[in-house]
């Protein structure tokens, strides 16, 4: 079943991703020791907006690692989408960051969750102040899968930096959001400054 998960996956990001008129995204595949390959997808629109979707994330359900029986088909699913502005030629190591995020529920048996902190400690791209993600769910539909399997949600990567994240375990995903908005700050805008706080 989980070739079939992936093929659909596929289709269902191309489907709410895709310009109509513009090019197929482009794809990089990752791949880690112990584990099958993380694919990401690029999408370009016509809104100056890049689109990044992991694609192997929700092969498996998540769930916990050391259990010793997995349930194959039980269990939620999730794939990440990083949107950003004017994007080309700033995101260099973006793609393998995207995928090592994709891989803690296998790595780490992280369950990814909106509002979860997922954390780097590393640059998300070369050059960028920002070492981690904020998972906030994404305009991109669940994708219902045949019964007994869960359906495959999709969680907005928002960029942040190690203050914001600070921030975050200290006062919450909301106040983050509210101290953005006070600031007029831009979220996919790849050389944004930080909240201040």
């Amino acid at each position: 079943m989980t070739e079939a998960v992936l093929t659909a996956v596929r289709a269902h990001l191309a489907a709410n991703l895709s310009d109509a008129t513009g090019p197929a995204p482009e794809s990089a595949s990752v791949t880690f020791l112990g584990l099958e390959p993380i694919e990401i997808l690029r999408f370009h629109a016509h809104d100056d907006l890049t689109r990044f979707a992991t694609l192997g994330c929700s092969r498996h359900p998540m769930g916990d690692p050391t259990a010793t029986i997995a349930d194959p088909n039980r269990g939620p699913r999730a794939e990440l989408v990083l949107s950003l502005r004017r994007a080309d030629g700033l995101t260099a190591g973006v793609h393998r960051s995207l995928a090592v995020l994709a891989a803690l529920p296998a790595v780490e048996g992280v369950v990814l969750t909106a509002d979860a902190l997922l954390d780097l400690g590393e640059p998300l791209w070369e050059g960028a102040p920002f070492t981690a993600v904020l998972l906030e769910s994404s305009d991109v539909p669940d994708l219902e899968l045949p019964e007994p399997a869960d359906p495959v949600r999709f969680f907005d990567a928002v960029p942040i930096t190690a203050n914001e994240a600070a921030w975050k375990r200290l006062r919450g995903a909301d106040a983050l959001r509210e101290a953005w908005t006070e600031a007029g700050i831009d979220i996919r805008d790849p050389e944004r400054g930080a909240a201040r706080m």
